[in-house]
């Protein structure tokens, strides 16, 4: 039996010849040539969109990947990682996903093992981007400037100054953007924040952020590169090091990769889960724009072995309106929020991204609790704040790229989201109070905080914004 191999032609281009194709005909005939939307359906060329998958590892394959290809008007065409290893299992994934959908053989998915040549295939829409958090923002740069959508993984940056030249790109270029802050699309936190903000729980004082921690480990050996790994390209901007598998990803499956306790990928819990958990208190605060304006608190650092992310931390924060936000690994997993006339607890339940999220669910504890039963029961009126609603993340997106609609969880504010993390982070660093200025993104008479808003970037992978 021979193999289904589909080329998927992009919107752009459909549009495009459509548009030259009923020009011709109209001028030959004498009268425009209508063709019935029934002909082609809502899966015809015109409405398909067209997706590559930048990284392919654990969040790829147990999330982002199911949460595009359940719609039908989404095609995943392309897949991409600089383990080729990885990569050609992405593809059988997809392409065996798409057989047994449609009943017959498929092998339509193109591999590239280098980002920058899939951006190149025009007949490509938009692109997710879920790769270690060191590639972020430059992806999500050239990928704009390339004219593709882009859902991004959260977070956004891996300093405040990537995070800055991402949102700018974003914005000049006019693409549909979405991070992956897939708590925005759950509903408790969304009726959480209406709650909070029509004043169920009187005037919002203290809001406290829960997050899960992440254990040291131990000294890892110098290890040869995998032949299927292209470790200096993985590495980025970042500082060249010795590989070790521990350092990057497992060769065997997929289970949670070691990059995300290393320092030099990304920030640890404080921005893993703190981008979704503030982005959500920020999201009830009203405060989605800006930041805090003073942060101070303590963290402990491991002091030997390859795993050098923060362990047992807290910070605090005073916002401008005066609410203090305080946010601790020993707290309980979710946000509460504490006014003056009562208090609300909001976490996901059940809800595991992956299979190998780190923090076991507890059992008996509810999405959303209250200290009255009637805060939770109370109704929103129709004159009163409501939230913009969203029941599907994944499908928000594919639907604002149709509609060229803001997502839910559009580029300013998953910056802001982020740079209020790594705000926090730089205090666990220099152990002092610090006085932050959001419009201007600096810190008020502090060079040394100062000086770790960006970091020196490798060459060639520098920074295009």
């Amino acid at each position: 039996m021979s193999k289904e191999k589909s080329i998927p032609i992009s919107r752009r281009k459909f549009l495009e010849s459509s548009a030259k194709a009923a020009a011709v005909t109209s001028f030959t005939l004498g009268f425009p040539s209508i063709v019935p939307a029934s002909v082609f359906g809502q899966n015809a060329p015109s409405n398909r969109i067209n997706i590559g998958a930048i990284g392919t590892g654990r969040i790829s394959r147990g999330h982002d990947l199911p949460g595009v290809w359940k719609y039908d008007y989404a095609q995943v065409m392309a897949v991409c990682d600089l383990d080729k290893k990885r990569a050609d299992d992405a593809r059988l994934l997809v392409n065996g996903y798409y057989t047994k959908k449609n009943g017959k053989p498929f092998d339509g998915v193109t591999v590239y093992n280098d980002y920058r040549e899939l951006l190149q295939n025009e007949d490509i829409d938009a692109v997710i981007i879920s790769t270690p958090d060191h590639w972020h923002s430059f992806i999500g740069i050239d990928a704009v400037k390339a004219k593709k959508d882009v859902y991004m993984q959260k977070p956004a940056s891996l300093t405040i100054a990537e995070g800055r030249a991402l949102s700018d790109a974003v914005r000049a270029s006019k693409q549909i953007f979405q991070i992956g802050s897939q708590q925005r699309s759950s509903t408790q936190f969304r009726y959480a924040a209406e709650l909070v903000r029509n004043g169920r729980i009187g005037d919002l004082k203290t809001v406290y952020v829960g997050l899960p921690g992440d254990p040291s480990g131990d000294e890892e050996p110098e290890m040869p590169i995998p032949a299927n790994l292209n470790y200096d390209m993985w590495l980025g901007s970042t500082p060249s090091v010795y590989y070790t598998e521990k350092r990057v990803h497992p060769q065997k499956d997929y289970d949670r990769p070691g990059w995300l306790r290393c320092e030099q990928f990304g920030a640890g819990m404080i921005t893993g889960w703190g981008s979704h958990h503030v982005d959500s208190a920020h999201w009830a605060m009203g405060t989605e724009l800006t930041g805090p304006v003073e942060v101070w608190g303590s963290a402990e650092f491991p002091t030997s072995g390859l795993w050098d992310v923060h362990g047992i931390f807290k910070t605090e924060a005073l916002y401008a309106n005066g609410v203090k936000m305080v946010i601790s690994n020993e707290l309980p997993n979710g946000i509460k929020f504490e006014g003056t006339k009562g208090w609300l607890f909001v976490t996901r339940g059940n809800y595991q991204a992956t299979a190998s999220d780190p923090v076991a669910n507890t059992e008996g504890v509810k999405p959303l609790e209250a200290s009255d039963p009637k805060i939770i029961k109370s109704v929103i009126g129709p004159k009163e704040i409501h939230l913009y609603e969203s029941k599907d993340h994944h499908g928000n997106w594919l639907e604002c790229i149709k509609s060229r609609k803001e997502t839910i969880a559009p580029v300013e504010v998953a910056h802001r989201s982020c740079s209020t993390c790594l705000v926090h982070h730089i205090v666990m660093k220099v152990k002092r109070k610090v006085y932050w200025d959001p419009a201007k993104e600096q810190f008020s008479n502090d060079a040394e905080a100062n000086s770790m808003l960006s970091r020196p970037q490798r060459y060639p992978y520098t920074a295009r914004g």
